[in-house]
């Protein structure tokens, strides 16, 4: 089986790409922006034997900061970027369930002869629907579900999968005079991040879930980064940012201004977006799923859109199992805490809870 490493500078990523049905996630700009966001290396892997082909895209870290500060072990581990760049295959590869099956295989030898210890990696809900537990064994675990919009269906039988709540709120805003539109990316950047930021406070995000004005600049520069204000006369009510790549949206990232939540100002939003989305000729609308991917109200929320679902699942492996019992020890000692503590936490890899 033929390999190669790539570098998100290297104009052979995008030249591999071509023969894939690909998301945002996976281009090279994006994956170095999110590599300088966690100081990581951004790469990607390219397997090939005949005319079958995968292509995964992923962050490789250091483990050394996370060890004692005397560390010296050249050693790293490997995770997806913020979203769903799942693994690639091509059309032929989809076909060959043994390519599949060998591709991986072969995967894990090659992270583990370059000194890479775990890899971490979020498939994608939608391109990643045919792989399961069967082809991957268990390095495959499923975690939930996420919720979709089928674009080619009509206007008004996507309005009819809409329950009867959200039909109602977004009929209210209307009454009330929000009104949604797409704007410059980065002539409103600034409202979006106000708004965006206010809602990760209000929810008590986690760390990663925030990302300074920097990144946001370097993410709107993209053409295929789209913005989302809904106003209530010159007011800013919510805002989103959306992905549009391959004939599929990603809702990525929102806010609503705490003065507005009650009317709920983003179920007209999505509603814009979704007629948005179709008359531009795509066919597919991700929300997403739950936090954590946990059946919650976020999920609820996204649910009331459409009755399609989609599985969620991660790929959790480990290289090289002396090397990270190894690494959760020197973890444990650092931390002061117990390799078994760390190995129960739930966290992959262990080496990095705590």
């Amino acid at each position: 089986m033929d390999c190669k490493f790539l570098t998100s500078d290297d104009t052979q990523w995008s030249e591999a790409l071509k023969q894939f049905k690909y998301d945002f996630y996976h281009l090279p700009d994006y994956v170095k922006l999110e590599a300088d966001r966690q100081n990581a290396a951004p790469e990607a892997i390219y397997l090939s034997e005949g005319d079958c082909a995968l292509f995964l895209p992923y962050l490789r870290r250091s483990c050394a900061s996370i060890l004692q500060p005397q560390s010296e072990l050249d050693t790293w581990d490997i995770a997806s970027p913020y979203g769903y760049p799942g693994p690639l295959l091509n059309s032929v590869a989809l076909a060959h369930s043994d390519f599949i099956r060998r591709a991986f295989s072969a995967l894990i030898e090659i992270l583990r002869d370059r000194g890479i210890c775990t890899a971490f990696i979020r498939l994608h809900p939608l391109l990643n629907a045919t792989l399961n537990e069967s082809v991957l064994g268990q390095i495959y675990q499923p975690l939930g579900e996420t919720v979709w919009i089928d674009l080619t269906q009509s206007e008004e039988q996507i309005w009819s999968q809409t329950i009867a709540k959200h039909r109602n709120r977004i009929n209210h805003c209307k009454r009330l005079g929000f009104s949604a539109q797409m704007v410059p990316v980065l002539e409103y950047l600034d409202d979006f991040i106000e708004i965006y930021h206010a809602t990760m406070n209000r929810v008590v995000a986690t760390s990663s879930y925030y990302f300074d004005k920097s990144y946001f600049e370097a993410l709107a520069a993209s053409p295929q980064v789209h913005l989302c204000l809904v106003r209530q006369e010159s007011r800013v009510a919510c805002a989103g940012l959306f992905l549009e790549c391959c004939g599929t949206v990603q809702f990525h990232l929102s806010g609503t201004h705490p003065d507005f939540l009650k009317p709920a100002p983003s179920k007209l939003m999505l509603d814009f977006v979704r007629s948005w989305a179709k008359n531009r000729g795509n066919s597919a609308f991700h929300l997403g799923g739950g936090l954590g991917s946990a059946k919650d109200s976020l999920f609820e929320f996204k649910a009331g859109f459409s009755p399609l679902r989609s599985r969620f699942a991660v790929l959790k492996a480990i290289a090289n199992q002396p090397l990270y019992l190894s690494l959760i020890e020197q973890r444990a000692r650092a931390i002061q805490s117990s390799p078994q503590g760390l190995m129960e936490s739930g966290f992959f890899p262990a080496y990095r809870s705590g």
